[in-house]
């Protein structure tokens, strides 16, 4: 969600900034008005987009995205444990435990807007309920007593007593163009958008921009049915005493008299500067490209591998082994990575037709090599003929898929206990680091083979530590006899900068 509302802040500024550099300046008020009121919704709905064929078409010279992988030096079946997520002790927050916070805070700025829009809402009743109400075809008169205020609202005008009666013709000639276009309409829209996306910076830079360009469109209509010379007159007249309400259309806005007097002097825009609205086609593609590219690192790492894939490598590497008459090391690697990735498999369902494809590979294996699979039978066994794993001895009263669970649960457990959570700070490094441990419980229980890679020495040295503080389990179990199991965990250490 995170990722989400940041996407569309990104999205939104790089259109403000495209309308800001190339259009604003522009007499094209409709077009400019149509790009205001549709680029906020676009930034909404681009980041939920992704175009796999966008995500295929980008060469893999520029983007190469690969599997980590731990390496082995055996071709035995590698057992990958959950991963354990470690927090610095000195870590103030999680950042998972900050989004339930996160959002309480959303729905109390919800609630504040709303109550906010609301009591403007408010504001203006009252207004009416002081006034003197005329009706006039499809619009209502309000006449306010003394004031000099003037302002629209939907069908309804409201104009001060205090001005003079030509003051009055102009900013009732004005105030009907915004009734007319529906101005109020596209206000009330930034005003939801503002109280949803209160912490939003770029809505109110939005509802400003409108609120600037209604002010262009009214005054290029009502100059050619009034008194130019009145009408600029009335725009320098000093008028402070107009609500202040962020969604009506007020006349004596002082703020942008300024820029609607250099607008009412400027020529029309000439029809070839049209072509300047082509810019949003690509700024959008851009922004679907990364939409489409990004992905939740969380996704990313749970992907998981398709059985289909398996079988294709499985099968291309036999084809390998047999071609090439011999096990090499480049094979043996592959073969590696292929078990570590079988495992990988929601709940390891393999069918028989890949379990065939399985022990093809090992007889091929088997005959190129003979010392590779005498090395197997001592060491450790395949994933395809272990018929018992290894047990926690807190997990000694449970059996098949429970005695597996709590197994990593206990892991998981040790591991988390026993890490140094001060090491991170101590050696200087910050943010998720990835250890990667193995280790191999042999055919007494007892662990052995450790081996562990990390960002630096020192996390590589605590993790060999507390795996080898891991207790005597019961050994994996095949065709009736002990036999060695190995086993590879992922550990993640969080340190807060």
């Amino acid at each position: 969600m995170i990722h989400y509302i940041l996407q569309i802040i990104a999205f939104q500024l790089l259109f403000l900034l495209t309308y800001d550099l190339f259009l604003k300046k522009e007499t094209f008020f409709n077009w400019n008005r149509i790009y205001l009121l549709l680029t906020p919704i676009l930034s909404l709905l681009l980041p939920l987009l992704r175009f796999d064929f966008i995500r295929n078409s980008i060469p893999d010279t520029y983007s190469i995205q690969l599997p980590e992988v731990l390496i082995t030096d055996s071709p035995m079946q590698v057992y990958n444990l959950p991963e354990v997520v470690i927090a610095s002790q000195t870590e103030a927050f999680n950042y998972y435990s900050l989004i339930p916070i996160l959002g309480y805070i959303w729905y109390i700025g919800i609630t504040a807007s709303l109550l906010l829009f609301i009591y403007k809402i408010f504001k203006i009743v009252k207004l009416k309920k002081t006034g003197t109400t005329v009706q006039s075809q499809d619009i209502t008169f309000v006449s306010l007593p003394n004031t000099n205020a003037a302002f629209s609202f939907f069908k309804t005008i409201y104009i001060g007593n205090n001005l003079s009666q030509l003051k009055k013709t102009n900013v009732i000639e004005h105030e009907k163009i915004h009734v007319k276009e529906y101005h109020s309409f596209d206000l009330i829209f930034f005003e939801i958008l503002r109280i949803l996306f209160w912490f939003n910076p770029l809505i109110y830079i939005y509802q400003n921009r409108m609120a600037m360009l209604q002010e262009y469109i009214a005054d290029a209509k009502a100059i050619s049915i009034t008194n130019k010379k009145a009408y600029y007159q009335d725009l320098l007249s000093q008028v402070f005493q107009t609500e202040k309400i962020s969604f009506i259309n007020t006349f004596f806005n002082h703020s942008l008299i300024k820029s609607r007097l250099v607008m009412l002097q400027k020529s029309k825009s000439k029809r070839i500067y049209q072509l300047k609205y082509l810019l949003l086609f690509p700024v959008i593609a851009v922004m679907l490209v990364y939409s489409s590219c990004s992905e939740d690192q969380r996704a990313i790492e749970n992907k998981e591998v398709p059985l289909t894939t398996i079988s294709q490598r499985a099968e291309s590497l036999l084809n390998k082994i047999e071609n090439e008459g011999a096990y090499t090391e480049e094979s043996e690697k592959l073969f590696s990575i292929l078990m570590q990735d079988i495992n990988n498999m929601p709940g390891n369902e393999l069918t028989p037709e890949n379990i065939e494809i399985f022990k093809n590979l090992m007889q091929t294996i088997s005959k190129v090599k003979p010392k590779i699979t005498e090395k197997v039978e001592v060491e450790g066994v395949p994933f395809i003929k272990l018929d018992t794993a290894p047990v926690h001895p807190n997990c000694s009263d449970l059996s098949g898929a429970e005695a597996k669970k709590c197994f990593s649960q206990e892991v998981s457990k040790h591991v988390a206990n026993e890490f140094n959570t001060k090491l991170g700070n101590d050696i200087g490094l910050t943010g998720r680091l990835r250890i990667y441990a193995r280790f191999k419980i042999n055919k007494s229980g007892d662990i052995e083979d450790i081996q562990v890679r990390g960002p630096h020495p020192s996390l590589e040295e605590e993790g060999m530590r507390v795996i080898k503080m891991l207790p005597k389990m019961q050994p994996g179990i095949n065709d009736g006899a002990p036999v060695s199991v190995l086993y590879s965990l992922p550990i993640i250490f969080e340190v807060q900068e």
